[in-house]
């Protein structure tokens, strides 16, 4: 997850004290109470990309949707939760968010696929994307993994991507489409846009 804020190493394993707390989630009429720590990304609050794309799309009643970046899980965990006929994965370089994202389904009583990226099965494909994309890992870093993970949208399958404005959400758009992908873009607020990008 990313909102821009500048944040010491949060895609890599923290070593430090785990040291959780209570964010509250508010998604699509529901305040979900989820742990967050030391560590990840955002650990104090939900943070405002991530924010605007839950208020700005509506959530998937079915298919197999992916949280890519997961973080603690705010994402994953709010859509298991609205939608439970939905088949929900959440992926994250970081263990400590794996691990949290795990916890926090389990508290909501709700079904997450939870693990590491290499172990997410290579058949697997996903109707819906769902990511506030690591933006500071750099261009060549995120679109490797933007060529990783959108050709395992199922055919018809759309991905959303929460991008600040000042971070290149325009010049990320247009690489999109240079890729072959068909990628349209809305206003968010608070200078964020959202990506929506589709297998035709």
């Amino acid at each position: 997850m990313d909102d821009g804020r500048a944040q010491d190493h949060y895609f890599e394993t923290p070593t430090g004290p785990e040291r959780r707390r209570d964010v509250t989630v508010s998604a699509w009429g529901a305040e979900l109470t989820l742990h967050s720590a030391d560590g990840v990304f955002s650990h104090e609050r939900l943070d405002k990309a991530t924010a605007i794309l839950l208020g700005a799309v509506d959530p998937p009643t079915t298919g197999t949707v992916l949280d890519l970046g997961c973080g603690w899980g705010p994402i994953a965990c709010a859509i298991a939760h609205h939608s439970p006929a939905t088949t929900v994965w959440a992926t994250d370089v970081n263990e400590r968010a794996l691990e949290l994202t795990r916890d926090n389904a389990a508290r909501l009583g709700v079904e997450v696929h939870v693990a590491a990226p290499d172990d997410v099965p290579a058949d697997l494909r996903f109707d819906h994307l769902w990511s506030n994309p690591p933006i500071r890992i750099g261009k060549p870093a995120l679109h490797a993994l933007l060529q990783r993970w959108l050709p395992r949208l199922s055919d018809g399958g759309t991905a959303y991507l929460v991008v600040g404005k000042n971070l290149g959400a325009d010049s990320l758009q247009r690489w999109l489409v240079e890729e072959g992908w068909a990628c349209d873009r809305s206003a968010g607020a608070k200078g964020f846009r959202v990506l929506t990008v589709r297998r035709e």
